[in-house]
């Protein structure tokens, strides 16, 4: 993810579930163009139950992998995999589904452009042709894993019970676009980069790259300051975060995925109206929006104002005490990983509770004669609310 890719930590082991791809052939790009030979690649944890009604979509961040959301998937976690099917998907441009830096027929920057809306056409896909799926419980992700979850709810509002997403973005602000221009800056500046034909990584480029995206942009003044009291302490932890990504980041499916991300409106496109307001009120799903208290890089008002408009909706902020912004979501914070997943793992427990509730209280009944007082008690509806009392004259 931004925040923490590509690290180590986030490789794929012996003992995690084994990497799968659907070949789709060519993948047809709401620009029109068209991504050769495409692949999506995925994992899945837990088992698809007969009737294929508990799968939960895992979506990724900018430069991460299906491990992203690991500390919320597993036994007892918020996706509990007891439970649930777990789906992660890896986003177009990201290393392992078909990307500039390993397609064969379009390699490096000859690669198309693609959107967000792109990549969850591809999800759709990979659900529907692929896993037989048709319907699930939840969408989830983080930063722009987040943005895709929420197109989702756009694209096709019949598809998921609910949305969840952390620190997201409805429309890109001028900020976050000045944020990643300066990253690709970075990167393409560098000669080393070669106009995207380098044979090795263009590493001065992406020490820049890590100090403006993953920490300045992710953290902030006040996390840095705890972590660092002696200022100048700061500049050896610098050089090995730098250290550890350079051998594993590649610098054009960054760039790339900055252009996806930058131009993201989830009013636009097909299924949105073009009105904000409007498109989000058509939303049908029940969403969560969780938000990084000072997040630099995704602000969190963009997204705090979303759930106001959204029928079915919940605004949180990850863990109020502490200023950790967008890594709020990085799961690199004991406290904040604490608070996601009890925070998620109620709210889906709330939506599947209702849900249940509601498919029971339509069901017909077996027996056309007079239910038992019990029956009557357990399906009783509230009594209307009193009509609104007429405003005194006194003050």
């Amino acid at each position: 993810a931004v925040l923490l890719a590509p690290a180590p930590g986030l490789a794929h082991k012996d003992t995690d579930p084994p990497h799968q791809r659907y070949a789709m052939g060519d993948l047809k790009l709401e620009s029109g163009e068209v991504i050769k030979d495409f692949a999506v690649s995925y994992v899945t944890q837990g088992a698809l139950n007969p009737a294929k009604s508990n799968a939960i979509l895992v979506l990724t961040a900018m430069g991460g992998n299906h491990h992203r959301l690991d500390f919320l998937i597993g036994p007892g976690k918020a996706l509990d995999t007891d439970k649930f099917f777990v789906v992660a998907v890896d986003a177009i441009g990201n290393g392992l589904t078909t990307s500039p830096s390993n397609s064969t027929a379009q390699a490096h920057m000859k690669f198309p452009r693609f959107n967000i809306r792109d990549m969850v056409q591809s999800q759709y896909r990979l659900l529907t042709e692929h896993l037989d799926v048709k319907h699930v419980v939840a969408v989830v992700g983080a930063s722009m894993g987040g943005m895709q979850t929420l197109q989702w709810g756009v694209s096709y509002p019949d598809f998921a019970d609910q949305l969840i997403a952390m620190v997201p973005l409805l429309r890109t602000p001028a900020w976050t676009v000045t944020v990643l221009e300066a990253s690709r800056k970075a990167i393409m500046l560098d000669p080393a980069w070669k106009g995207g034909e380098y044979t090795t990584p263009p590493e001065p480029g992406i020490r820049l790259w890590r100090d403006i995206v993953t920490i300045l942009a992710s953290r902030t003044p006040e996390q840095l300051n705890a972590q660092f009291p002696n200022g100048p302490d700061v500049l050896p932890w610098l050089k090995t975060q730098e250290d550890a990504l350079v051998p594993d980041f590649d610098a054009n499916d960054w760039v790339y995925q900055t252009w996806a991300y930058e131009q993201h409106d989830i009013s636009a496109g097909p299924g949105g109206s073009g009105d904000m307001f409007k498109t989000l009120r058509a939303i049908k799903s029940s969403v969560l929006i969780l938000t990084g208290v000072k997040d630099l890089l995704n602000p969190e008002w963009e997204a705090r104002d979303a759930f106001r408009y959204i029928p079915s909706s919940r605004g949180v902020q990850i863990n109020p005490a502490s200023v950790t912004g967008h890594m709020a979501a990085s799961g690199a914070i004991p406290a904040d990983v604490d608070a996601l997943n009890r925070e998620i793992a109620a709210f889906i427990e709330r939506g599947q509770r209702v849900k249940q509730e509601n498919a029971t209280r339509s069901a017909p009944t077996s027996s056309p004669g007079p239910a038992s007082s019990t029956d009557r008690d357990m399906g009783k509806q509230l009594p209307p609310p009193a009509p609104p009392r007429t405003p005194s004259s006194r003050r």
